[in-house]
């Protein structure tokens, strides 16, 4: 920052002008950058007008960033990065920035290919169990929303929406309390990102499943794919995502160390978006400006130590079915770009812990346990509806215990929906945890549990069940090479911090094996 640089602060009614307001307080201000943007709605219930939060950079003598280029490095083996999701992409895109192509292996398509296959699943349920809504070229949360919200605090996040700015992203992303590029957006912006690494000399293999590691003497060679391909390299990040069962599954085989971690299950909660709308913003509801309301909300039981909490609310999106088994249903959610839709919906999930909420029969009990609950899904589905419907009840109807003879709601999920008890799904505590955090958010949130409001079950891919460990050198300690990376080994929970560990990845790799 130059030394004349200045951050201001201030906050403005949400129809207040910035350019009005820096033009009448800040005459001086004649380039600035915006550092953030957030929505505060708390007293609109009460009638108070909502304010954006804004913090600004007086950018007077600032230039401009410089792009970053890329002079390839010649090198007899290439790292390789397995799976296309925001953690794979992002490590060899900085591979990219150090000069270094990798080879990028997914076992799914790309993104347009990709897209059509999803669409016949939503439509058909004709499942392709490689290439799906969490697998394939963008990964699971990159390529089916687009949210950019993280918890996580790293100097590296800015690093990561610049780069998606360079890529194609809207400017606001790099600086709105909850960036949000929209599925309708990230489509082409994933297409770019594989067109530039392509053209660096990225060799980008898809619909290659990678079967397991290769070893020599002990040492890490490569790995092999159920086509029988051998790809050799003495550098492998592990970037898989949150749902491939087998590669756990062989990990283990090789006595690669991981540990159980918690993990939460539930449902997606869908309310007509105008409700929403009208809980949080009260009378400015109906204002344009304020575009469609997001909520948060968590409750915590005292007397069973179980949270519950919402994540990955779609303001004005859609349900959507997202499983990766053809014996199995899961919920996911997104939005576009615009919130338009005329539904809302969150993910609503209760968290579990491993040998307390079900037993620890070995490293892979998370999966076993989420693919019970699945797999009860689509029994369900199988036998009221064709098979590709997903479970759904309103909250009346759970609070309540039964079903009435009413049909359920109008929703917004492609796949449809038909009318089940949700509660023969889970086990008893999740439905009790549920139904508690309903009624205390209803107190917060008069109405939140609104009669007709859907419970579309099951969502339980919030977080993979289970952590690849690593060392200071971000590898495993059992295998030198192997860079276990990503939501999928149990350290990122959603796309930017996800992409956040890539980047970590490729810099530590670089700096251990002197790559530059």
């Amino acid at each position: 920052m130059d030394a004349v640089d200045q951050i201001i602060e201030f906050s403005l009614t949400f129809d207040q002008d910035i350019e009005e307001y820096l033009k009448k307080h800040y005459p001086n201000v004649k380039n600035y950058q915006i550092l953030s943007k957030s929505l505060d709605a708390r007293n609109a219930p009460k009638g108070r007008k909502p304010v954006f939060l804004y913090r600004i950079l007086d950018k007077s003598k600032s230039g401009e960033d410089l792009k970053s280029t890329f002079p390839k490095k010649e090198l007899l083996v290439k790292p390789i990065v397995v799976g296309a999701g925001p953690a794979g992409l992002f490590c060899a895109i900085r591979l990219m920035e150090y000069g270094i192509p990798c080879t990028l292996i997914d076992r799914g398509d790309r993104a347009n290919e990709r897209m059509k296959k999803i669409a016949k699943f939503w439509r058909y349920g004709q499942l392709d169990v490689n290439s799906n809504v969490c697998y394939g070229e963008g990964g699971a949360g990159l390529f089916s929303d687009g949210k950019l919200m993280t918890r996580v605090k790293s100097d590296l996040i800015h690093y990561v929406m610049k780069k998606l700015v360079e890529f194609g992203a809207p400017e606001h992303i790099a600086y709105e309390s909850n960036p949000h590029l929209g599925s309708n957006k990230i489509r082409e912006l994933i297409s770019e990102i594989g067109k530039t690494l392509e053209n660096f000399g990225v060799e980008f293999l898809s619909g290659e499943v990678v079967e397991k590691l290769l070893l020599e003497n002990g040492n890490l060679k490569g790995i092999k794919t159920e086509s029988g391909k051998e790809i050799y390299s003495s550098s492998v990040v592990l970037a898989t995502g949150h749902s491939p069962r087998h590669i756990y599954s062989h990990l283990e085989e090789m006595g690669i160390p991981m540990s159980l971690k918690d993990f939460a299950v539930g449902v997606r909660i869908e309310h007509p978006r105008k409700y929403i709308n009208k809980i949080q913003f009260g009378e400015f509801a109906e204002d344009p400006r304020l575009g469609s309301a997001r909520y948060r909300a968590s409750h915590h039981n005292k007397e069973t130590g179980r949270g519950v909490y919402t994540f990955c609310m779609c303001p004005g999106g859609y349900v959507l079915s997202s499983g990766t088994e053809i014996e199995g249903l899961v919920t996911n959610g997104m939005s576009n770009s615009a919130h338009n839709s005329h539904w809302s919906n969150s993910a609503l999930v209760v968290t579990t812990r491993a040998g307390v909420d079900f037993p620890d029969k070995g490293i892979l009990s998370g999966f076993d346990f989420l693919g019970e609950i699945e797999s009860k899904a689509k029994n369900l589905s199988d036998k009221y509806a064709s098979g590709k419907e997903l479970p759904a009840m309103t909250i009346k109807e759970f609070l309540e215990g039964k079903l009435d003879s009413r049909a359920l709601p109008v929703t917004s999920c492609p796949s449809k929906i038909f009318k089940a008890d949700i509660s023969e799904i889970f086990p008893s505590f999740i439905v009790e945890e549920l139904k508690s955090a309903l009624v205390r958010i209803d107190k917060k949130w008069k109405g939140f549990a609104y009669g007709d409001a859907l419970l579309i079950a099951p969502e339980t891919r919030t977080s993979s069940p289970l952590r690849v460990l690593r060392d200071e050198n971000l590898m495993s300690p059992k295998l030198s090479g192997l860079f276990p990376c990503g939501e999928g080994a149990g350290y990122a929970g959603g796309i930017t911090s996800a992409a956040v560990d890539g980047v970590k990845v490729a810099d530590k790799l670089v700096e251990l094996f002197q790559l530059r």
